[in-house]
């Protein structure tokens, strides 16, 4: 007798259909769960930063890098172009004002200057010549009025004798008017020799005062020439240190070419580079600060270069009090200037979450610690150290400053 055989209800294909099924489902519930506002994440309080919000002193600030130069510097550039024969010193010496530091040579200069003096001696020969000539015939003229003047006091004598002797008839008439026509003649020649005597004078000195002023001009050329020779000699412009000189005898050194420079080392400045976003909030007299060997010094801007060169600008600044000992040209500062002056603000520390909120919101820690969520925040100034808390938070608040990077789209925060 045939056993009839009762048909499974669920096969084993429909079971492993099932639980595809149901895998499915729970992925995607997990997806919608994780991608919802109200996604929670474990995190082990080990791995983040929770500071707490405080009511302090705040004075904003930026950290800049500095490079310590002397007070002054003086370039050294050849004035004067011409080949190294001479190194009087070399680099790293203390100099004194007018010191040597090498020699040049330019024959072409110094021949130039052979010419001139002996243009010089030429001129002053010609002057001599022609001074000579002039007071030469300054002499003839003279002696020419000398006779004019002598003939006339003949005439006039001659003629006031012929004169009484014709009233008295003792002459006639034509001696009497030949006596009074030389007279009247050697007068108008005395009116002549007076004339050329006065601009033979005015002659004169207008020919020696152009004589002189030639001269003078010609020997402001040659101690031109002097000193241009001379600049053949490099030498120190003030007492200081030499640093980076850069010849070698047999170089060839072309004028205006940078030579070194002598460091003024009784004094330091410091070079600060800044981001050109804070150039309209710089300006002489604001102060900075940094800490060496564990004591703090302050920096004062003395002098701000508003050409701005790949997004950044250069202030100057000098120590206010004490310089740190053994600083040294070169060495690196780390320097906070001062943007504001100080005041009371309620102050959370800086840390990575502003880059992923761009301060717009944090993780609060709740009040018994064990979860963080977020809350909506807005910061003002900032420092080195810490951001200003404009709205948000209040003093005694714990949040969670470290990097938010691995928190995703989290909206609650489970510490362990």
């Amino acid at each position: 007798m045939d056993v009839p055989i009762q048909k499974k209800k669920f096969s084993t294909q429909k079971i492993g259909l099932a639980i595809g099924i149901i895998a499915i489902l729970a992925l995607i519930i997990y997806v919608i769960f994780q991608t919802s506002g109200g996604s929670k994440l474990n995190v082990d309080r080990e791995r983040i930063s929770i500071s707490t919000v405080s009511e302090n002193v705040f004075q904003e600030n930026i950290p800049v890098n500095g490079i310590v130069l002397p007070i002054t510097t003086i370039y050294l550039d050849a004035l004067e172009g011409g080949r190294v024969e001479e190194k009087f010193v070399e680099d790293g010496a203390m100099l004194k004002k007018g010191e040597p530091i090498l020699r040049l040579s330019n024959t072409d200069l110094e021949l130039s200057l052979i010419n001139q003096e002996t243009s010089v001696y030429n001129l002053l020969t010609q002057m001599q010549i022609s001074q000579n000539a002039a007071r030469q015939n300054t002499i003839n003229r003279q002696n020419q009025f000398t006779d004019v003047e002598n003939n006339l006091i003949e005439a006039e004598r001659v003629y006031n004798l012929n004169k009484r002797l014709y009233e008295k008839g003792a002459i006639g008439r034509m001696d009497y008017e030949s006596s009074q026509n030389n007279y009247e003649y050697q007068k108008e020649r005395m009116k002549l020799a007076k004339q050329v005597l006065s601009e033979d004078t005015i002659s004169s000195k207008l020919e020696v005062s152009q004589a002189k002023n030639s001269y003078a001009r010609t020997q402001s050329a040659l101690e031109l020439m002097r000193k241009k020779v001379g600049d053949l000699v490099v030498r120190a412009p003030i007492d200081g240190q030499l640093t980076s000189l850069d010849a070698e005898i047999g170089q060839s050194i072309n004028k205006g070419t940078r030579l070194g420079q002598v460091d003024v080392i009784t004094g330091y400045k410091v070079r600060v580079d800044i981001d050109e976003h804070y150039i309209s909030r710089i300006y002489n007299g604001q102060t900075g600060t940094f800490v060496l060997n564990n004591k703090t010094y302050t920096l004062e801007i003395k002098k701000v270069f508003t050409q701005v060169t790949n997004g950044r600008f250069q202030v100057d600044m000098k120590f206010q009090g004490d310089v740190p000992e053994g600083i040294r040209r070169g060495q690196n500062l780390q320097i906070r200037v001062a943007l504001s002056a100080e005041k009371e603000a309620l102050l959370v520390a800086k840390g990575g979450f502003f880059q992923k909120t761009g301060g717009n919101w944090i993780f609060k820690v709740s009040e018994d610690g064990n979860t963080a969520y977020k809350v909506n925040i807005r910061l003002g100034s900032q420092n080195t150290e810490y951001y200003e808390v404009l709205d948000g938070l209040n003093p005694g608040d714990k949040v969670v400053t470290s990097s938010y990077d691995s928190f995703g789209d989290t909206e609650e925060l489970i510490l362990k």
